[in-house]
């Protein structure tokens, strides 16, 4: 097995990433970093604090030199960061050192560092929006379709008071709406530039260091957060715990789904199911399996990163190298989590005949509180409830139905009372409301 099942050619159908595996990788580390500096000197030449000519030079060989991450292996190893190795490649690679002596002009290693994790960051950000997106429209095409469509809900894992498809659906879909509307604030208060200089102080970058931050944060299109952040890792935090959120909710979602595809439930099929290697009638849930494997995997990452956000002084090697280990590996779970969600959405149906015959094995038992509450017309509380327990005691010993023994004892009960349908309550409501508040989006 490889030490990472995202970087795994066996494993990549499995735990996909899509496009933002691209985006943890060394080369692409590196290209964002090389823009960093592109645009510092970019910045820094506009303000006079680099000749012009030179911070132009740079920023188009920026663009276009490459560097080979195992080309700065024995650098990052001897340093601890990969920055020093990439200046002077960069440098050798320009050829032109009365323009090169410019570059890094003022700025540490974790400023370049951590603003090219932003960009990196930022498009990750973008790529987990859109299929958000994609996942809550199918939900929510589900939640309207479906508002009607009665089931049992289950509480502990038994059945509890009916409710419908449509409802369901929607309760998973509503942290993921939320999510959603909380990426324009996670953006701004996160999504961060970097550039203090070697101890926060800003010292080598001139009296004018607050104007560079904030023109390099507007060239790289950042955010300035008007301060040093090297050992406050808080939009770091803010990120990760936003693709765990996601992936929470998107196992949660999982979860149900194993239990709703099981062979005593069977109230909904998977559009594409795994086989077994021995038993020909086994339909595998794999995608919501590996929802709830990526949301394990998420809770142990997530421990580390903030115990990794824990920094002394005004630089920390410690906490910042563990950062750098288990933080793509974050990005890259809910990447994964958010692939299958799709794939999960698009191919899921309820069985309405199942949810039927679910909701009548049950004796009618799932009608229980509405039974009490009808009874409350003729008793008080207290003696509905003792007598809706003795009833349903009943139903179970004798596998009667509940409605049989209940209109026997009580002959003006509502006649509805134990039609599904007319017991869903908001339900339909519900559903029909997480609808429109997607179609809003």
């Amino acid at each position: 097995m490889a030490a990472s099942v995202f970087d795994s050619p066996l494993f990549a159908q499995l735990f996909p990433t899509g496009e933002t595996g691209r985006l943890f990788s060394d080369s692409a580390s590196l290209r964002a970093m090389l823009l960093v500096e592109g645009a510092l000197a970019k910045a820094q030449g506009q303000m006079g604090l680099i000749p012009e000519i030179s911070a132009a030079a740079i920023h188009r060989a920026t663009l276009e030199i490459q560097i080979d991450p195992g080309a700065l292996a024995k650098s990052t190893g001897e340093n601890g960061v990969s920055v020093p190795g990439l200046v002077a490649a960069f440098r050798a690679e320009m050829n032109a050192p009365e323009h090169a002596q410019y570059v890094h002009w003022g700025a540490t290693s974790q400023d370049i560092i951590d603003t090219g994790l932003m960009l990196r960051l930022r498009q990750a950000l973008i790529l987990a929006e859109t299929d958000l997106r994609h996942v809550v429209a199918q939900l929510a095409d589900h939640a309207d379709r479906h508002a009607d469509l009665p089931m049992p809900a289950r509480t502990y894992g038994q059945h509890a008071t009916p409710t419908s498809w449509g409802a369901a659906v929607a309760a998973w879909g509503a942290p993921l709406a939320d999510a959603l509307d909380a990426l324009p604030a996670l953006r701004t208060g996160s999504l961060w530039v970097s550039l203090s200089g070697a101890a926060g102080t800003s010292a080598a970058l001139g009296p004018d260091a607050p104007a560079l931050r904030a023109n390099l944060a507007q060239g790289v299109g950042l955010h300035d957060p008007q301060r040093s952040w090297h050992t406050d890792r808080s939009p770091i935090l803010r990120i990760a715990d936003w693709i765990a959120q996601v992936t929470a909710a998107l196992a949660a979602m999982g979860d149900s789904l194993v239990a709703l595809t099981a062979t005593d439930c069977g109230e909904i099929t998977l559009g594409a199911a795994g086989a077994s290697s021995t038993m020909p009638q086994k339909q595998n849930p794999v995608g919501p399996s590996v929802l709830r494997a990526l949301a394990h995997q998420m809770t142990g990452l997530g421990a580390t990163l903030h115990s990794a956000a824990v920094h002394q002084h005004q630089r920390d090697g410690a906490a910042w190298f563990a950062e750098w280990m288990v933080l793509p590996q974050i990005m890259l779970a809910g990447a994964a989590a958010l692939q299958h969600a799709r794939n999960v959405t698009e191919g899921m149906r309820p069985v309405p005949t199942r949810m039927s015959a679910n909701l009548t094995a049950g004796l009618g038992l799932t009608h229980a509180e509405a039974l009490s509450f009808a009874l409350v017309a003729q008793m008080p509380r207290h003696e509905a409830q003792a007598a809706t327990k003795t009833l349903c005691q009943t139903a179970l010993e004798t596998h009667q139905h509940l409605a049989t023994l209940a209109r026997t004892q009580y002959a003006d009960l509502p006649p509805d009372l134990f039609d599904p349908q007319a017991q869903l309550g908001h339900a339909p409501t519900d559903a029909r409301a997480f609808a429109t508040r997607i179609r809003a989006l």
